[in-house]
């Protein structure tokens, strides 16, 4: 019997196995709770989200992702509605974003440099974008299963900081080439349409006297109009809190399109959206992305399928955190649903692989997008399923109306988002700079500046390479310590290499703190860093330097293992080979503060002879200061062994 069916058979909890399938699946637990009094607020949250983000979704499909318009409009059909049924955040709502579209254009636009797919195919390249969101889910939800739920934990903060900014630089010059209506000049010049941010910048600035007049107007119009009313929404918002429901982005839309239709614009040189539909011609088409012949776009995608999955679960973790559980910390909305990673990889997972068979963009938790739903009234995933059918009701019935939308104004409303992946950099640089971090401001330098010359591709795996070099250093790195006492004390000991002066040293002895289990990982550099303390008393010492600690001093080793809770077979190995050193060099081992007997620690060290080795059970004693008074006891037992003379009559 486990733990969990003796608590619920104890204290008579009924329904067991309804109790674990609304935890699995938290609709059923949602739903029961659901008032007609929550229908008003999630309506206006989903019709508040639709003004901002379908327009959102169509500019990232088409500018990022280079896909047709229509599989933006895909992640907001299937993705929010898997997730209502699946998630365990109430009120976060799932969709595209920037970082992971323009990752999925990457993968189109190398499969277009291969040859592997034709540059207007269409069909192909939302199939492609079919394999990068399958993949994606498929990551997810396996490390779901696999209960890897802290892997949004991988990423440091300077990586995630470098490769945003990265990424809205990239996507800022991006857009500039449609915004100054260059698009079709930079499909004849070789490798522009496809290079890097810097060979882009070089081909705007060549070719800044051919900018279209009025294309310009209208981009960079619609910028200065968007991000003025975003800077007026921050100001006012503490006064005015519904401010944030003004849709300024669609209206910018509508009235930009209600503009192109009625002076031309598209007579006059200005590139429109045009007719919005699906690559197959059926408004939903299924189709499966990992069949043989997408074998190659498989391989080609796997490690940006796997950093989109790394990175949408990364946001979704933050905006889930920030906006809470059901569990507690509301007055109203849904109880008792709580907040788990691992639930959560297994619903992001999910929605992702279905999206992934419809050709959707991936689609994750925005933190700005939820906080929208929290703040315009949602308070139950019944929104994201009413966002999901305002899309269906988009791509059934309202297509045509796209028609007239002006593409300079969906690359401007793509720089809005990109400037704002931009704006915290500054702040994290000073931090960094204020704090001497060199090694992080270096990590995002090499990101930034990789990903700007070269390529996206080059940056994610100069980062990515980058991070897990140090994650592997930071845990290699044995932090063994040498303790000094504390003048005045009789069993205060405190590390000799913050305060090396103020400390006394014991004669004759060597001090050494293990405040960390001992794995292979961390085992592999003990000996040579144990052998700096013997000669020099501190790790921090070069090795060319001569030996300034007198071998006397070493006579007696006395190591702190208080912080070991747990050994593994290489570290008890290394540990064992150091002991015999000691001990065939004539020095004398103990240990304090051992796991008691009975431990794993202690088993491992009675198993390979440690304990035997250093001389019983009597050199295992409970503190520091039992340690040294045996070492004196067992230098004056030895003293009199070798000098009977002395003993006296």
């Amino acid at each position: 019997m486990t733990t969990t069916q003796y608590l619920a058979k104890r204290y008579g909890v009924k329904g067991r196995r309804k109790m674990y399938l609304a935890y699995y699946f938290p609709f059923l637990n949602w739903i029961t709770q659901y008032r007609w009094s929550y229908l008003q607020g999630d309506l206006v949250a989903a019709l508040t989200m639709a003004s901002f983000y379908i327009p959102m979704s169509l500019s990232y499909a088409e500018n990022l992702g280079h896909l047709p318009p229509i599989n933006g409009l895909y992640s907001f059909v299937f993705n929010p509605l898997v997730y209502a049924f699946l998630g365990t955040c109430p009120q976060m709502v799932v969709g595209p974003e920037a970082a992971g579209s323009l990752l999925v254009g990457s993968v189109v636009k190398t499969s277009v440099d291969r040859g592997a797919i034709g540059d207007e195919d269409q069909e192909m390249s939302s199939r492609v974008a079919g394999v990068v969101t399958g993949m994606a889910g498929a990551v997810i939800f396996i490390a779901g299963l696999t209960r890897l739920g802290f892997l949004d934990s991988m990423l440091s903060r300077p990586f995630l900081r470098g490769f945003i900014s990265a990424i809205g630089f990239v996507i800022l010059v991006d857009q500039l080439v449609p915004e100054m209506g260059l698009s079709r000049k930079a499909k004849h010049v070789g490798g522009v349409g496809h290079g890097s941010s810097a060979v882009k910048l070089v081909f705007l600035v060549e070719n800044i006297r051919s900018a279209h007049g009025l294309t310009c107007g209208v981009a960079f119009g619609s910028f200065a109009i968007i991000m003025v009313c975003r800077q007026l929404k921050k100001h006012m918002q503490p006064r005015y809190p519904k401010v944030a429901y003004i849709p300024d982005r669609f209206i910018v839309v509508v009235l930009s399109a209600v503009f192109a239709w009625r002076f031309q614009w598209e007579k006059k040189g200005v590139e429109i959206l045009g007719n919005v539909q699906s690559s197959t011609g059926s408004p939903f088409s299924f189709r499966f992305p990992f069949i043989p012949s997408h074998m190659g776009h498989v391989r080609e995608a796997m490690s940006t399928s796997f950093l989109i999955a790394l990175l949408g679960f990364f946001e979704s973790s933050v905006a889930a955190k920030s906006l809470g559980d059901g569990a507690g910390g509301r007055s109203e909305g849904i109880k008792d649903i709580s907040l788990s990673a691992n639930r959560e990889l297994v619903a992001l997972g999910v929605a992702n692989m279905i999206g992934g068979c419809f050709m959707a963009l991936p689609a994750f938790g925005g933190y700005g997008r939820s906080k929208v739903n929290a703040s315009t009234g949602g308070k139950t995933p019944m929104s994201s399923i009413f966002l999901s059918l305002l899309t269906v009701i988009c791509v059934l019935f309202l297509l045509p109306y796209f028609y007239y939308i002006p593409k300079a104004v969906l690359s401007a409303m793509i720089s809005v988002v990109a400037y704002s992946l931009i704006e915290e950099a500054p702040h994290d640089i000073i931090f960094f700079t204020s704090i001497r971090g060199w090694s992080e401001l270096i990590l995002m330098f090499i990101i930034f500046i990789a990903t700007m010359f070269y390529s996206l591709s080059l940056g994610i795996a100069l980062g990515v390479g980058l991070s897990i070099l140090q994650v592997i250093r930071h845990s290699t790195k044995p932090r063994i310590q040498i303790l000094g006492k504390v003048p005045g004390t009789q069993d205060q000991f405190e590390n000799a290499e913050d305060n090396p002066h103020t400390l006394e040293f014991i004669e004759g002895c060597l001090i050494v703190k293990i405040p960390e289990p001992l794995t292979f990982a961390n085992t592999g550099d003990l000996k040579s860093r144990l052998r700096r303390l013997e000669l020099y008393g501190t790790t921090a010492a070069h090795p060319a330097l001569p030996r300034v600690r007198a071998p006397e001093h070493n006579k007696n080793i006395i190591f702190d293992v208080h912080g070991v809770t747990s050994i593994d077979g290489s570290g008890t190995q290394v540990l064992a080979e150091i002991i015999d050193g000691y001990i065939s060099g004539g020095g004398r081992v103990f240990f304090c503060r051992v796991p008691k007997q009975g431990s794993q620690v202690y088993k491992m060290f009675e198993r390979s002879g440690i304990v035997e080795r250093t001389g019983g059970e009597r050199h295992f004693v409970n503190s520091v200061d039992e340690a040294l008074r045996m070492t004196e006891l067992e230098s004056v037992t030895d003293f009199y062994r070798n000098h009977p003379e002395q003993g006296g009559g």
